[in-house]
């Protein structure tokens, strides 16, 4: 690490009460150490849980170790979204712990705060969830294996206006991926000639969504587009979208994540048809996929194939080729290269990693809620074909 960089980075981490030796020079451990961030507690603990069976599994899929490596998991606990927390966690990472690379992160707050740490201390961070586009600007160090809203939102908004919806209301969580995709379907609807009659904006610990949904009925829109931020949201929003007569009277849902698998039993029939457009289904039909299940189901029989683990165990994909790139060794540079130039079989699809945007191409599949052999599935009605990200173009 050159003089200036060291400074900047010194005085990143200073509020840690941490000393920062160059992080180039220190001593290699035998194994590579890789910190997981994202919550392992409270409502969204759920997905601390997927990422940690699904970057395991991906471990034990390749024999126990990566590019002939030994791997160590490192795990810290955000509890849910809190920028402050998730910024000391990751300072700790870098310099007590002398993690080669970073992954996970849920909320995109978290995601933000500890861009400048990552950028200063070039460690290679890759993000298994938080959705929001601007998120891979704010370091030259991220990369990305979920999605973002703009990516999964234009094609649902494409469809919408080609099944003659004129009207629709929007229903977003006010925080950053709800902006964009309220931002998203908005711009994309109106571009193919639609309205949104009503953009609606819920706060994030909204519980109580019966005075929305009577805003959308009220509105005398043919459909809702929603986002909420996965977990209990989501049970509410639906539940209240069938109590209060959205479907009886035939007003359409459109999401994206909405009926996410680890939630989707608890639905029961309520969930049946909603209509969503997402980069993975638990259900899709590729011997990738069932590799990736049998993986799972393996490591943690409790475990759930969703897009939460399909962006952890593609993550660590991701890791082991930067790994075998550097032979073991810390070099974010290196890395980097190495990252914006991968395509590869995922389970959910052909995927590439954009070498601009450092966001993954993917696939944006048309699912619709059926019963299949008893258990609810988001079952892929049609591919919309590759797409990237459209959210930094719209700016």
């Amino acid at each position: 690490m050159n003089p200036t960089r060291r400074t900047l980075a010194c005085a990143l981490l200073a509020a840690s009460g941490l000393a920062l030796a160059p992080v180039q020079a220190q001593a290699q451990s035998t194994a590579v150490k890789v910190g997981v961030v994202g919550p392992f507690s409270g409502p969204f603990a759920h997905y601390g849980a997927l990422f940690k069976a699904a970057a395991e599994a991906y471990v034990a899929s390749q024999g126990g170790k990566l590019a002939g490596k030994d791997i160590e998991f490192i795990y810290r606990d955000t509890g849910g979204p809190n920028p402050g927390q998730t910024k000391t966690l990751v300072q700790e990472l870098i310099v007590k712990d002398k993690v080669d690379y970073l992954g996970g992160f849920v909320f995109t707050p978290n995601a933000l705060a500890v861009a400048p740490l990552i950028q200063q201390s070039q460690t290679p961070t890759v993000i298994f969830n938080a959705a929001t586009s601007a998120i891979t600007e704010k370091s030259e160090y991220f990369i990305r294996t979920s999605y973002t809203l703009w990516q999964v939102t234009v094609p649902i908004a494409q469809w919408a206006a080609r099944q003659d919806m004129k009207k629709v209301v929007t229903a977003v969580t006010d925080y950053g991926p709800g902006i964009d995709a309220e931002t998203a379907f908005k711009a994309e609807f109106t571009k193919q000639g639609g309205t949104v009659v009503e953009s609606i904006r819920m706060p994030i610990a909204t519980t109580d969504f019966g005075p929305f949904v009577q805003r959308i009925k009220a509105s005398g829109a043919q459909a809702v587009y929603t986002f909420l931020p996965g977990g209990p949201p989501n049970l509410g929003f639906v539940k209240a979208y069938n109590e209060n007569g959205l479907a009886k009277a035939g007003v359409q849902f459109l999401g994206t994540a909405e009926t996410d698998e680890f939630d989707l039993q608890k639905f029961g029939d309520s969930a049946l048809g909603l209509t969503t457009a997402f980069h993975y289904s638990g259900a899709h039909d590729s011997p990738e996929n069932k590799k990736f299940v049998d993986a799972l189901k393996k490591r943690d029989p409790a475990a759930v194939a969703n897009y939460a683990s399909v962006g952890a165990w593609d993550g660590m994909h991701v890791i082991h080729k930067m790994i075998e790139a550097t032979g073991g060794k810390k070099d974010g540079a290196k890395a980097l290269a190495t990252a914006r130039t991968l395509q590869w079989e995922s389970p959910r699809g052909p995927v590439r990693i954009d070498a601009k945007t450092r966001h993954i191409t993917q696939n944006v599949y048309l699912r619709k809620v059926e019963r299949v052999g008893g258990q609810l599935v988001n079952k892929e009605v049609q591919s919309f074909g590759p797409h990237g990200d459209y959210g930094l173009d719209a700016k």
